[in-house]
């Protein structure tokens, strides 16, 4: 798992994984059976190893 500061880290990191080759595993969005500020991503790289991109903070700015 990659640890990303914001939630719009986690968008941008998933965007630039399927735009170089990546496949979705779960589009980012909140994941609350980990906790509730868990908002995460997954996708596979073009090896075929599965990634994970998510920010634990809680949202300030309501996005």
């Amino acid at each position: 798992m990659f640890s990303a500061a914001t939630r719009a880290s986690v968008r941008a990191a998933y965007q630039a994984a399927l735009e170089n080759g990546g496949t979705c595993e779960g589009p980012p969005g909140l994941r609350p059976q980990y906790h509730d500020d868990y908002y995460g991503a997954y996708f596979r790289d073009p090896d075929g190893n599965k990634l994970c991109v998510a920010c634990h903070a809680p949202v300030l700015d309501g996005i």
